[in-house]
């Protein structure tokens, strides 16, 4: 059975967890397995968009610690080299995809599996989904990159609060904190997120693209900053087919047909 699934349909590329009796906990080969897929649909002009989902009743249970090394077995920097050259990527991943990337959370996130999902450009989970800081209740810090997404979507106090308690975070007031777009009832997840990714699918990729770039790091600059970026992703955009189009669509008082060029 393939672990992880992957189809590319109308220009959609749909990737699938598909280790259910493991609530689709990510082992160190899954993850190079993920970053990969991502990395060539960043690339592919065919792929205008992403799904990225679970089978089962988990989205992602976090990383699959079986056979992970015990602490006698490590030495200085080990710890920190796993985290940069595995988790760390994976969500870097998922954040420098130059398609949108919608999270369909069919179920529990926890751990990896929840940041993995934060870091989408759009999440949408199923009303029995649930996303967990799991971290503290194993004695651990918090990493893949929560310490990093959730504040921004939250605040620190609210990000502190899931993270230092580890309580399990229900879909609706994951929705009202706002790390969840929409919650759907749970047979209508994968229809929604269809819904949403051919509407993404037909819209100006490279405008989205850039984008999502610049709302990314938005929160990390200046004012000067983010306006020069601005400015600068506007001229590049302003190049392509997408662009013209838009215009002159305007112009022409009809819808506009992009191409994703």
């Amino acid at each position: 059975m393939d672990e992880i699934l992957h189809t590319t349909d109308a220009q959609v590329c749909r990737i699938t967890l598909n280790r259910p009796e493991t609530l689709n906990a990510l082992t160190p080969d899954h993850r190079e397995h993920l970053i990969r897929l991502l990395s060539a649909a960043s690339a592919d002009p065919d792929v205008r968009a992403v799904v990225l989902t679970g089978t089962g009743r988990g989205f992602c249970a976090g990383a699959d610690l079986r056979g992970a090394a015990v602490a006698g077995d490590r030495i200085a920097g080990d710890v920190a080299r796993t985290l940069r050259l595995g988790a760390q990527r994976l969500i870097a991943a998922v954040l420098d995809c130059e398609k949108p990337v919608i999270a369909a959370v069919n179920g529990t996130a926890a751990g990896l599996g929840a940041h993995l999902a934060f870091a989408c450009d759009l999440v949408l989970a199923a009303e029995s989904a649930r996303f967990i800081e799991v971290f503290v209740r194993r004695g651990l810090v918090p990493d893949a990159g929560g310490a990093y997404l959730l504040p921004r979507l939250i605040g620190p106090q609210r990000a502190k609060e899931l993270m230092f308690f580890g309580d399990a975070l229900t879909a609706p007031d994951a929705e009202r904190l706002g790390v969840v777009n929409r919650v759907v009832p749970d047979g209508e997840l994968d229809k929604t997120a269809r819904e949403w990714a051919a509407r993404l699918a037909h819209g100006p990729t490279r405008a989205l693209a850039l984008t999502k770039q610049l709302v990314n790091a938005s929160l990390d600059t200046d004012r000067a900053t983010a306006f020069a970026a601005e400015a600068a992703a506007q001229e590049i955009n302003m190049t392509t087919e997408d662009a013209k189009e838009g215009v002159a669509s305007f112009v022409e008082r009809r819808s506009p047909e992009y191409k994703g060029r």
